[in-house]
């Protein structure tokens, strides 16, 4: 059984991630004072940068040396490493964040191969399957992860946040070694220069792609502008803070599996067009709502999330070619990943524009309408 040990990593490498979040206000004002609302976000952008660089060249490179588990061990090691001088502390804000930085591109580089590893290893599952449990994979690790961070933050501090994800990832190197296994599909191996060639010529995973954009930079907004207002208007502490995105992600991880499943009956393309406009709605709408309308939304949010995500994982693994897997999934993470960045920007950006809360989420949530409608045309003269 090689998916289940995949399936488990990604989860596990997903918790220190989404563990930070609760604690935002921690690890960057509460250690660093005197910082702007835009600075802080940064924190939350920074190991995006990260991303952006080495999705695609931890794609490139796996391909082409039709390896996986070395460079996945290598990345969980330095995402450990990462993590632990993060705690250790004291640096330079700026170096603060070039710790940030690493911890992002030793992140995306697990995460991705991983993924490609998920996507070869299907056999006689559907990648509906596979992929559904991929993206539940990585959302129950979030929805596990923010609740996680929110309680060692309140018992503990924040910064034993970074600790403790420092020294899990530690336990999964050993994990990795022994359980993970290199997939026996035949790859052709091409030149660097025909795998750099490959990817653009194979249009149709830009659809995916671009909801994979708008989907995380919607995402990167939540965690941490969200994060933001529920503890500077709504008054939230950080176990509040990550009870209240529990509710969001819970859903969304539990469902996501159960999606990629539907995703073989319905089309995939109507469940994520669908999922879009309705998370969209969503968004816009928490920043006019009160207090006890906001775990309803978060909710809602979560259910029509998972229709989005499965679909867009199960169309990057049916529209990738099969010698090109890592270097597709690096992509879709890419994509992510540059949504993630500009994420937290905006909202800091747009906060700054609007100088109050509520127009923010009304832009953000427009943002995933408009992805729909610009998209609307193809999809009615290809399907």
């Amino acid at each position: 059984m090689r998916l289940p040990p995949i399936i488990l990593c990604i989860y596990l490498l997903m918790l220190p991630v989404t563990a930070m979040v609760p604690v935002l206000r921690e690890l960057t004002a509460g250690r660093y004072v005197d910082l702007s609302e835009f600075q802080q976000h940064l924190f939350m952008s920074a190991n995006m940068f990260g991303a952006l660089l080495c999705a695609p060249l931890a794609g490139l490179l796996s391909d082409h040396w039709q390896r996986r588990k070395a460079l996945i061990l290598f990345a969980l090691l330095i995402n450990a490493c990462s993590l632990l001088m993060l705690w250790l502390g004291g640096w330079s804000y700026a170096a603060y964040l070039g710790w940030r930085f690493l911890e992002g591109c030793a992140h995306i580089t697990a995460l991705s191969l991983l993924m490609a590893l998920a996507s070869e290893s299907a056999g006689r599952y559907s990648s509906g399957a596979v992929m559904g449990l991929v993206g539940a994979a990585i959302s129950l690790g979030v929805a596990s992860g923010a609740p996680l961070g929110g309680l060692i933050g309140r018992q503990q501090g924040g910064e034993q946040v970074l600790l403790y994800g420092a020294l899990l990832l530690t336990a999964l190197i050993p994990l990795a070694l022994l359980f993970l296994h290199e997939s026996r599909m035949r790859r052709t191996r091409g030149s660097l220069g025909q795998l750099l060639r490959a990817l653009p010529h194979n249009r149709t995973l830009l659809l995916p792609y671009a909801f994979a954009f708008i989907d995380r930079l919607t995402v990167g907004f939540i965690v941490s502008t969200l994060s933001l207002y529920l503890a500077t208007v709504m008054g939230m502490d950080s176990a509040k803070i990550g009870l209240t995105l529990a509710l969001f992600l819970l859903p969304f991880a539990l469902l996501t599996w159960p999606a990629g499943l539907l995703s073989r009956r319905l089309n995939p393309l109507h469940m994520m067009f669908a999922g879009s406009a309705a998370y969209g709605l969503m968004l816009a709408a928490i920043g006019y709502a009160g207090s006890a309308q906001i775990p309803w939304l978060m909710f809602a949010g979560g259910v029509t999330a998972s229709l989005m995500y499965a679909p867009s994982l199960v169309l990057t693994a049916d529209f990738s070619r099969p010698q090109h897997k890592a270097l597709a999934m690096a992509g879709f993470n890419f994509a992510g990943s540059l949504g993630f960045v500009l994420g937290p920007l905006s909202g800091g950006a747009l906060l700054k524009l609007f100088g109050s809360y509520p127009p923010v989420f009304l832009v953000m949530g427009g943002l995933e309408l408009l992805c729909v409608l610009i998209f609307l045309p193809w999809l009615r003269k290809n399907y």
